[in-house]
């Protein structure tokens, strides 16, 4: 969401400035596990996750998750967004990576990743981070796609992470 606002005024005719909202990742943190305390069931989790931090940064194009359904199968979760691939096995695309190796995925051009997946034309970039339950297990993925090229940093993956844990790390 892109704020407009009026920074002065010439000749009678407002000039209007676009400012790019950035997430406040330690405010998000403490907003999420306000809304999520005391909840145990992982698609409501997911469901409340994605909502606060779609709506928390412009850069955010689709957020959302893909759940492990069956062995080396992803499937589409709660997302905020445009729509989103249906299915995405462990051996295909940035989400499958994360799932398939347990590590923070962030691609600064789609189309230079090998096997990335195009669920939507405009995405130029993502993050994808795994998401693990409290026994260690893989219960899924966390994607955010932006339609801004290179716009996630090693800092981003950080701060998602530790939010990821937060929420899902008793499951």
């Amino acid at each position: 969401m892109r704020a407009r606002r009026a920074t002065g005024l010439v000749g009678g005719i407002a000039l209007w400035q676009t400012r790019t909202m950035r997430i406040d990742y330690d405010t998000t943190a403490k907003t999420i596990a306000a809304l999520t305390q005391g909840e145990t069931d992982p698609v409501a989790l997911m469901a409340t996750v994605v909502c606060e931090l779609h709506h928390a940064d412009d850069r955010f194009d689709w957020t959302g998750f893909y759940r492990v359904t069956a062995p080396e199968l992803l499937k589409i979760g709660p997302y905020q967004g445009g729509h989103g691939c249906l299915v995405i096995p462990f051996d295909r695309g940035v989400c499958g990576a994360a799932a398939r190796s347990g590590q923070v995925q962030i691609v600064d051009d789609v189309e230079a990743f090998a096997g990335h997946i195009a669920c939507s034309s405009t995405t130029r970039s993502e993050v994808v981070l795994p998401v693990w339950d409290g026994s260690g297990h893989v219960i899924g993925v966390l994607d955010i796609d932006s339609d801004q090229p290179a716009a996630f940093d090693s800092h981003d993956g950080e701060q998602l992470a530790l939010i990821l844990r937060s929420v899902f790390g008793h499951l």
